[in-house]
Parts: C-alpha cells; sequence; structure tokens
C-alpha cells in the first residue's frame, strides 16, 4: 500500500496517470535500441493528510541519478543569468563574504558555484552524479560527490563545514525521503544560516496544464503548504518566498532554524499560503480535475502531428528535456512524427530520446535539413530558443508549442 512521503498516510486522491514511460533522463545509444527497455507506471497521487502530491515509487534513486546523467544546467544561457543573479542577491542581503561559506546541494555542472567562486566566497557543492559533478570540478569547484541527507550533512559539520548559505535549486522534488532530506539541512546551516529552496510552483503547473514536468525523477510536486509542513517537522522555518518565472512559474523559499531570532518571518509568506488556500489547495477537487488537461494537450499534440503529416510537412523538434519525453510518451509519438530532435549538449548528441527513440543531432541539423516545424519541447525557455533559432524563418520554418495550448508561432 503506497504511503506518503512525508505523513506517512494513505489516504490519496488522483493527480495524474501517464501510464507507463521509460526514466525521461535515460538517453539511449544505437546499441540500446536493440536491447528491451525499462519502463515503469508514472502515476502521481496527493495526499489528503498534508497534501503533498507525489509519485508512486517502483524504483531506487539510483536508476535515474546514474553516473551518466545527461542534464546539465550550464547550457542554458537564461538559467546561467539566473544563476548569477541569484548570487549577487543573496551576497548583498546577507551579508556574505570571505569568512562565510555556501554550500550547494544538487550543484550539477557548476552552473551557480562559478559565481559564487567569483565573488570571492568560499564555496563547496553535494552532486550524486558523476557525469556533472566532473564538469563541476573542472571549473575547481570542490564537490562532494553523494547524495545528501542527515547523515551526509552529519560527517560534513564534523568536517567543519557547516555553512551560513546552502543553496538547493530544483532538488526539493528531486529526492524520495523529503524529510530526511530537510532534516540535512537543519544539521548543516549554521545557528543563523539561511536555506533557499527553488521549485517548480504546483499552482502554477495545475494552471498552466505543465504535467510535462512529471517524470519519475520528480518524486513530488510542491506547494508552501506542503513544503512548510516537511520544514516545521525538520526544526526550520520558512521566513520569506518569493517567486520567479522559471520553468513555468517557480518559489524561491528562505529557511532557517525554527528558533533563529536573526530572521522574522515575513508578510510575503502568509500571503502565498492564503493564495494557495483561495485556489483550493486544500481540496481534492483542485487536484483530480488536472488529468483532464494533460488528456487535452495529448489530443492536440496528436492533431497537430497527423496534419502535419498530411500536409507533407516535415517536424524536428528543439531540447531532448526530460518535460519534453514525458510529452512525447505519453502523446505515443515516435520518429515517424518527429523526424530528429536537436540539443546543445554533446552528452545527448549522438543518442536516442527514451521511449520514442528519436534520434538526438547537434543544432546544425536545422539548417541542413530545414524542417518545416520545430516543436519546442523546453517550452520555459521559449524566448532563449526561439531568438537562437531565429534562423527557421529563412526557410519558411515555424516554431510550435503544446504547452498549455498546441501552438503554431508566427
Amino acid at each position: 500500500m503506497m504511503r506518503c512521503r512525508h505523513c506517512g498516510g494513505g489516504d490519496f486522491v488522483p493527480f495524474l496517470d501517464l501510464g507507463r514511460a521509460p526514466p525521461s533522463n535515460a538517453y539511449l545509444t544505437r546499441e540500446d535500441l536493440a536491447r528491451p527497455e525499462r519502463t515503469y507506471p508514472l502515476v502521481i497521487r496527493t495526499c489528503t493528510g498534508c497534501w503533498l502530491t507525489q509519485t508512486e515509487d517502483f524504483a531506487d534513486r539510483e536508476e535515474f541519478f546514474s553516473g551518466d546523467y545527461a542534464y546539465f544546467s550550464s547550457f542554458s544561457s537564461t538559467w546561467l543569468a539566473h544563476a548569477k543573479a541569484y548570487v549577487e542577491a543573496m551576497r548583498t542581503r546577507f551579508d556574505l563574504g570571505p569568512d562565510s561559506l555556501v554550500a550547494e546541494i544538487a550543484a550539477n555542472d557548476g552552473y551557480l558555484l562559478r559565481h559564487v567562486q567569483v565573488a570571492g566566497i568560499p564555496c563547496y557543492g553535494v552532486e550524486p552524479t558523476a557525469s556533472t559533478a566532473q564538469a563541476a570540478r573542472a571549473l575547481g569547484i570542490e564537490i562532494v560527490e553523494d547524495f545528501f541527507g542527515a547523515d551526509l550533512a552529519t560527517r560534513l559539520v564534523a568536517e567543519g563545514r557547516s555553512a551560513d548559505l546552502i543553496a538547493a535549486n530544483n532538488v526539493l522534488a528531486h529526492v524520495p525521503d523529503i524529510n530526511d532530506f530537510a532534516a540535512g539541512f537543519a544539521i548543516l546551516l549554521k545557528p543563523d544560516g539561511v536555506a533557499t529552496f527553488e521549485f517548480p510552483h504546483l499552482l502554477e503547473m495545475v494552471r498552466g496544464a505543465q504535467f510535462d514536468t512529471a517524470y519519475h525523477e520528480h518524486y513530488s510536486y510542491l506547494s508552501l503548504i506542503a513544503v512548510s509542513r516537511i520544514f516545521a517537522l525538520a526544526g526550520l522555518k520558512v521566513f520569506d518566498v518569493e517567486t520567479t518565472p522559471h520553468h513555468g512559474g517557480s518559489l524561491r523559499v528562505f529557511a532557517a532554524h525554527a528558533d533563529s531570532a536573526a530572521h522574522a518571518v515575513l508578510p510575503a509568506v502568509a500571503a502565498m499560503l492564503e493564495k494557495e488556500r483561495a485556489a483550493g489547495m486544500e481540496t481534492a477537487e483542485f487536484y483530480t480535475s488536472f488529468q483532464g488537461q494533460a488528456d487535452r494537450v495529448r489530443h492536440e499534440f496528436r492533431a497537430f502531428l497527423a496534419e502535419a503529416r498530411a500536409e507533407g510537412l516535415q517536424v524536428a523538434a528543439y531540447g531532448a528535456a526530460a518535460k519534453g519525453n514525458t510529452l512525447i510518451n505519453f502523446a505515443d509519438v515516435d520518429a515517424t512524427d518527429i523526424a530528429f530532435v536537436v540539443d546543445r549538449n554533446p552528452a545527448k548528441q549522438g543518442r536516442y530520446l527514451p521511449g520514442s527513440h528519436i534520434p538526438i543531432l547537434p543544432e546544425e541539423a536545422l539548417a541542413a535539413e530545414k524542417p518545416d516545424r520545430v516543436v519546442i519541447l523546453p517550452w520555459n525557455l521559449e524566448t532563449e530558443i526561439k531568438n537562437q533559432l531565429s534562423y527557421i524563418a529563412a526557410w519558411g520554418g515555424r516554431f510550435v508549442t503544446a504547452v498549455p495550448r498546441l501552438t503554431l508561432h508566427p
């Protein structure tokens, strides 16, 4: 029987059922195509005890976060700029300097800590995937290659690595034992230290029909209502919250020790909680209505591809992103529908999308093949990608996005 990963309750309402799917970042080699492909149910439910929305788990985290993990944050200029602005804002707000220590959990390829280094602030990262850890080390960043939780935090404290600031961007949703993960922050933080967490906001996921942000690596789908409870159990308080436009609309949550007098709880916290409650996020109806939105997007996308085939148009895609794999596999799309996908990340080029087996090529393939339509799979980077690929207009190519509604762009 499924139990809530936070409160242990057993009462759930359905949120999203996408059938069976392979891990979204399990890109395939040519040799892999001849082998059976591992898939798991992608089923998400919401606990009515604490309102944490979560996957039903069928595999260990090591299956999804392997040594050759192919997601590298630094390939998005938008995200690099966001990280740089974050570092400057935190340095100013919390008076960080040469005597401070910054830790980042899920440091990936050093996209954020490179800016901490430039600011002259001592830092280190925690990153369990060998591929991205190696890339961060190549920048001179110290990386602890392990999964984060209470045990690792205890070891780090014993080594004198307690932090003034802990950054955790787009990782809170990626942990199966979310209580142990939160407890690690309470251990690693200095008495008046601050931890910040950024994660896609479940409210915006529902409002924007962003069902494609669901995949096995995302164990939890987060609201401030649920996160506040998780942190409180760990002895942390949320003292501020901000919104960002990234990943379709995210929250940046500021947390500190519950007994820290240095960080008073600001009005923004109560305002966001009230906003979520007013939207119905403590009612079953908010969650049970979401499946219909996913089904609608699937139908619209399949209809677009069928019409393109009927008109003899070649369709390609940009961005071998996890969210794109969710959309493609839920819509039963393969290489007869989308000829190829291009991506700037060399770690993905020459491989194939999981499930659909669509080939991943370098960006130069667009100019060589001149497809009539280019589907932007990471729609959260639409502006960046349209600027980057504006040259497709020279042969009459047009961009397409499927979420929140099928849109053929001018």
